[in-house]
């Protein structure tokens, strides 16, 4: 009888063990897939350019916040050196618009919601492989109660729309998604 409990309990340990192994190799596979799909043999810089505003509204922090989230995405997640000219790859563009616009209309006929988005054109050029290149705009919104100022949410909400505009550029430059 012990022999047997015994036997069981090994048997346990090592399918335990077998899906540990699994689980852990499954997780490791998945997290490639969130990172840059790049050839480093082909590919090992970038240049970025920084981004003018072209809209005729500006918050100023916004420039400089995106340019610097843009570069920084590219640094943690990539192994490709940043270089002033000649990159191997090479992202440049123009904050085309910051606007706010009424979302949503209260009971009583006033605004209840405002929008805040941000439009970037984007120029991806590969120089390893120009059928990649593109010209797209990206866009993200946000949107806040009216009862807030403008002022006490816009660092807030410009920093997540930020994020979620280098996200998609990343994504569409060096992630093939």
């Amino acid at each position: 009888m012990g022999k047997q409990i015994s036997h069981h309990i090994l048997t346990y340990t090592a399918v335990m063990v077998a899906i540990m192994a699994l689980t852990l190799t499954a997780c490791s596979v998945s997290y490639k897939f969130n990172g840059a799909s790049i050839d480093y043999t082909k590919t090992k810089s970038i240049q970025i350019a920084d981004f003018p505003i072209r809209s005729s509204y500006v918050w100023g922090p916004m420039g400089p916040m995106f340019n610097n989230e843009l570069k920084d995405m590219f640094a943690r997640h990539t192994k490709l050196s940043l270089v002033k000219r000649n990159g191997d790859l090479k992202i440049e563009g123009e904050i085309t618009q910051y606007t706010q616009r009424n979302k949503s209309v209260a009971a009583d006929g006033h605004s209840a919601q405002t929008e805040l988005s941000i439009t970037v054109n984007v120029r991806f050029t590969n120089n390893a492989n120009h059928q990649e290149d593109f010209e797209r705009q990206f866009t993200s919104s946000k949107s806040y109660e009216t009862t807030q100022s403008l002022a006490a949410v816009q660092e807030e909400l410009v920093t997540e729309m930020v994020k979620d505009i280098v996200e998609q550029i990343f994504n569409a430059t060096v992630a093939n998604w």
